[in-house]
């Protein structure tokens, strides 16, 4: 993963419309449950009735918590104290619409619950046209009358109990209403804000993840591009070497090989995972080429049982060491050296080994230093970024002379 395609996947974090629906419609719910509830505890008269309109206030309220959401989703990239304030102004017009409609739907059941209750208890309650309520209290119901006042007993005397509403009265009984509704607003913004930095969290993991693996890769494609240079430099002087003797078919089948090896080696991303069919493959054109130079002193095996080629390994892995068998073994020799790749599974891990039976450690060609060379080191360092802890790699005299390399890596079948 390049870089550009890091930044390509990069996105805002948002919270699904689907949750954002949700967490209304829930608000809202527990609201519609909590007022019925209440309503059915105070024993409140026509219940039937007030559910439905219940349903239709807590549609109005789902309507105006989404649109301020539609307003907070454009601040979701400011700082938390600049979306606090903005849910601040934004509740207090959108909760006054909920309270218009609250009036309006419970308006005429309020005023009949008011008429019904007066008339229980012998009184009738009246608007007038303005809208000043007034009782009619029958006469038999009152008491200390002045003693001038007889009335009979059919007559009924009226009180104005109530003068008409102002504008300002309905604002203020609005304003009532609101606060309320206001506060059920803020809630639901808190809790948007709650899953908002919920996902900016996980955007961030994802993006840290991202760029991890964008490095990862660029430290492999970094190791791999060290080994190309070198077996290219080595492969010119062996193809100038059998110019230079007189040998041209020699070198004409040396360049055919090289061909097919680059061809095949530059196949596959210079990063990716390989099947280790196609690393042994590989490996063996290499050798190929390199018998042009020791036709009569390198010898090769393979062994790659058919359950362990399907397995993947990272791309060119064996190179540097089988040009080290090559380098220190077979040209050191006066005397015909075998080279062997093997693999095999052992306790769950891949095994791959690169020996020779060549001088090894004798000539100090591979033991010098700490033990590894720039290709040892090459592979050492590209495991431990490919695979972290989970790979090894040990190299050492091998028992009964020569010198050899064993990989044990994770069995992977995707790469």
């Amino acid at each position: 993963m390049t870089y550009e395609e890091v930044r390509a996947g990069d996105r805002s974090a948002t919270v699904p419309l689907r949750f954002v629906t949700a967490s209304i419609v829930a608000l809202w719910l527990t609201y519609y449950l909590l007022t019925t509830a209440r309503a059915v505890l105070q024993d409140f008269g026509a219940q039937e009735e007030l559910l439905w309109r219940r349903a239709l206030l807590m549609a109005v309220g789902v309507g105006m918590t989404m649109l301020v959401w539609l307003i907070l989703r454009l601040f979701d990239e400011r700082r938390l104290w600049v979306k606090a304030l903005v849910a601040i102004f934004v509740a207090l017009p959108a909760s006054i619409p909920i309270a218009q409609a609250q009036q309006w739907i419970f308006r005429d059941v309020q005023e009949r619950e008011e008429a019904r209750i007066a008339a229980e208890q012998g009184f009738v309650l009246r608007r007038d046209e303005a809208g000043s309520l007034f009782v009619d209290v029958p006469v038999n119901k009152l008491q200390n009358l002045p003693p001038s006042i007889v009335p009979s007993p059919s007559e009924s005397a009226t009180f104005q109990i109530q003068d008409a509403p102002t504008s300002l009265d309905n604002w203020r009984a609005i304003a009532d209403i609101a606060l309320g509704r206001y506060f059920v607003i803020l809630a639901w913004a808190s809790l948007y804000f709650a899953m908002l930095a919920g996902a900016q969290a996980r955007e961030s993991q994802r993006r840290e993840e991202r760029f991890r693996t964008a490095a990862k890769a660029a430290e492999l494609r970094s190791l791999r591009y060290q080994v190309n240079p070198h077996f290219l430099f080595n492969a010119f002087n062996s193809l100038s070497a059998l110019v230079m003797t007189g040998r041209p078919d020699k070198a004409e089948t040396m360049i055919q090989s090289l061909s097919r090896f680059y061809r095949h080696s530059l196949a596959e991303h210079t990063a990716s995972d390989v099947p280790l069919e196609d690393e042994f493959s590989l490996q063996r054109e290499y050798l190929e080429i390199e018998k042009v130079r020791f036709p009569e002193r390198l010898r090769t095996r393979y062994e790659l049982p058919a359950a362990l080629k399907a397995y993947r390994v990272p791309g060119m892995i064996l190179q540097p060491l089988v040009e080290n068998s090559v380098k220190y073994g077979v040209a050191n020799s006066a005397k015909p050296v075998c080279v062997e790749i093997l693999a095999e599974e052992d306790f769950g891990r891949l095994v791959i080994t690169v020996a020779d039976d060549g001088p090894g450690a004798k000539t100090g060609g591979k033991s010098n230093g700490s033990g590894f060379g720039i290709g040892l080191a090459n592979v050492r360092d590209r495991l431990a970024a490919r695979f972290g802890d989970a790979a090894s790699i040990t190299s050492g005299p091998r028992p009964g002379g020569g010198f050899q390399t064993q990989l044990r890596i994770p069995m992977e079948r995707h790469g």
